[in-house]
């Protein structure tokens, strides 16, 4: 028996997913999470999972981070990218946190059921157009990061967070500094995160650097 999690925040595409699995007798799903803090929670109360169908744009914790923190703790897990996003972003963000594999929500049950095999068996299973489009990241790397560098827009309150986190302070500090919150200083370092698409402070000081954001 195959051992699944699905994380995705949006209840049709879950319960379409969910329809598309059933077909197969040999798949279990352990459970459903709605985004990556709920996942990385429901792992550490029991990691005893094969594959994660995993979706992009969650609130929170995005699949991109996810995928990451899942990989660093659980590098067993099979992560396999289910989403409707096949943007460039997207696509090499969650390739470099550790996906194994990148599929689109429009592939058929056995398409689906194919690919969590194929990924299972140590192959990368992938939509495609998402495999037509990663060799193209591959070949001109050096296009993609300037165009993601031009993308990056913080707000202003994010750009003092960031400046405050580059001189190594802590959230509750931050917060003194600039009068708020220690959940506010959280929040907005999540969202500065997932703007730099980064997964901790030292990236995120560094990508500010190099892009003359701080």
């Amino acid at each position: 028996m195959i051992k699944l999690a699905l994380v995705d925040d949006n209840y049709f595409l879950l319960k379409s997913t969910q329809e598309k699995l059933s077909f197969f007798p040999d798949l279990s799903i352990k459970f459903i999470a709605h985004d990556g803090q709920e996942t990385l929670d429901k792992l550490k109360e029991n990691h005893n999972v094969d594959l994660i169908l995993m979706d992009l744009e969650m609130p929170g914790m995005n699949g991109i981070q996810a995928t990451f923190e899942i990989k660093s703790k659980y590098p067993q897990i099979k992560i396999l990218v289910l989403t409707v996003f096949d943007d460039d972003e997207n696509i090499f963000n969650v390739i470099k946190a550790g996906a194994d594999g990148y599929l689109l929500k429009e592939i058929t049950p056995n398409e689906l059921y194919q690919g969590i095999q194929e990924t299972l068996n140590g192959g990368a299973a992938m939509h495609p157009s998402i495999a037509f489009k990663t060799l193209k990241l591959l070949r001109n790397p050096r296009d993609f990061k300037n165009k993601c560098d031009l993308d990056i827009k913080l707000s202003p309150r994010e750009v003092e967070v960031l400046e405050q986190l580059s001189k190594g302070l802590c959230s509750n500090t931050i917060a003194n500094n600039l009068f708020l919150s220690p959940s506010t200083v959280r929040k907005h370092v999540e969202n500065i995160y997932t703007k730099l698409q980064v997964h901790n402070k030292l990236e995120a000081v560094e990508k500010a650097r190099n892009n003359n954001i701080i």
